[in-house]
């Protein structure tokens, strides 16, 4: 059995993942002006990609494996997905974004990397405390 879709799952979910706590990273810096938690996004931001370097940087695994111009996901879109209507649209889908990506890690890690795997968990949990954290300082300062 090929891993290359392994490879390709991991690669997916390690972009996604990044990518949604890099807007809630600069939300927490730009408009709440929170230095505290964008450093802890930040930390969990290089904790996940440092992680997901262990698997996938070897021989380029996750690059060799992406398929950007036939992903069959890339043109789905939900209307959900095309509006926000608030900060806080915009910072719940990024976090669900990053949680579920999470959870693709650390499901899909044990086939290579047992460590890796409670490693997604153990940041998983940790973005759960920081969106609360973000999501009630977000109600007190509207940006």
């Amino acid at each position: 059995m090929s891993k290359e879709p392994i490879y390709r799952i991991l690669d997916a979910n390690a972009n996604r993942c990044r990518e949604a706590l890099r807007v809630i990273e600069d939300y927490t810096r730009f408009c709440l002006e929170d230095a505290k938690l964008a450093s802890a996004l930040k930390r969990q931001r290089h904790r996940i990609a440092k992680n997901c370097d262990n698997i996938l940087k070897e021989n380029l695994k996750g690059l060799r494996a992406r398929r950007v111009t036939t992903d069959p996901g890339r043109q789905t879109r939900l209307a959900s997905e095309i509006t926000r209507n608030e900060w806080l649209d915009v910072l719940i889908s990024n976090f669900r974004r990053a949680e579920e990506s999470l959870r693709v890690l650390e499901e899909v890690s044990k086939l290579l990397n047992t460590e890796a795997s409670k490693s997604f968990k153990n940041s998983r949990f940790r973005i759960y405390q920081l969106e609360k954290r973000c999501l009630l300082k977000l109600r007190e300062n509207v940006c």
